[in-house]
């Protein structure tokens, strides 16, 4: 997939995501070695946008499997088309059980869902396990024989193996620990908040309108409010949001009447935003 490091660098950078030394290499070695990558970091800092990245420049489908508390395996791995095998037992009224049973447990009555779609397929494939950590742990067992030996039993009709092992991204905003057995499987790469000159560039590309000293600007003031003590401070995803809003009002300049006015793009909680304007020293960024 890709041929260095400095490769994996250049091509996500002509998506649009530019990519640090670190996230860099954990693509090109997830890559090299054929080993999940498991994405760990605060929300908004770019996980999620990392693996549409890497199947956008590997031209390759993507799967994703958005957790949520209660994801079960009918959601992940599979389910049967029961309508559809109701229709096909009651079509066949005059067959034995047995007759019955091997027409609809095959193929024919078989849903798949992400983790099965993502391991049958012989096209490249980025498999992305969106928001880990948000799904029950029961479902890491799900995951574990999929993540060893990119394989999926389905009891009825035996053990389906990839026959062209997909890129797998993982993503977790460590809202829980994931278990060891799941860890072990997986290259580790934490994203967290970028430096200063990383983030003005990647706002420099988003909001390429937007003057370098109001970029520069923008970006101290995020990360004066990220070293508050908040409930929830301002991700990348929320600075570019920010950018774009002064480009909306006509900026030129950040004032403390502009600041004040657009403070709700950056914080999403009421006691944020008044501790916020009432620490924050624009003079002082």
């Amino acid at each position: 997939m890709f041929t260095s490091v400095d490769d994996v660098t250049a091509r996500l950078a002509a998506t649009g995501y530019l990519a640090s030394p670190a996230v860099a290499t954990a693509v090109f070695l997830a890559g090299r070695l054929g080993k999940p990558l498991l994405v760990e970091g605060p929300a908004g800092v770019g996980k999620t946008e990392l693996a549409k990245a890497v199947a956008q420049v590997a031209e390759a489908r993507l799967v994703r499997l958005q957790c949520y508390e209660g994801v079960d395996e009918s959601r992940a791995l599979y389910e049967w088309n029961h309508a559809k095998q109701l229709l096909r037992i009651s079509a066949g009224r005059g067959e034995t059980w047995d007759e019955a049973r091997t027409d609809i447990f095959s193929e024919e009555f078989l849903l798949p869902r992400p983790l099965l779609s993502a391991i049958r397929g012989d096209e490249p494939t980025v498999l992305l396990i969106d928001e880990t950590d948000k799904a029950d742990i029961e479902v890491e067992g799900l995951l574990l024989e999929v993540l060893s030996d990119f394989q999926i039993t389905v009891p009825e009709l035996g053990t389906i193996t990839a026959t062209r092992r997909p890129f797998v991204v993982l993503t977790s905003n460590a809202g829980r620990e994931l278990s060891e057995a799941l860890r072990r499987r997986c290259l580790f790469l934490h994203i967290g908040f970028p430096e200063e000159e990383l983030e003005r560039r990647i706002v420099r590309q988003k909001v390429p309108e937007l003057s370098e000293a109001l970029t520069a600007s923008v970006v101290r003031v995020v990360g004066a409010l990220r070293a508050m003590d908040l409930r929830k401070v301002p991700s990348v995803a929320e600075t570019v949001d920010w950018a774009h809003t002064l480009l909306a009002l006509g900026a030129d300049t950040l004032d403390e009447d502009v600041v004040r006015a657009s403070l709700g793009v950056l914080l999403k909680h009421q006691d944020d935003i008044l501790k916020a304007a009432a620490k924050l020293d624009l003079d002082a960024v």
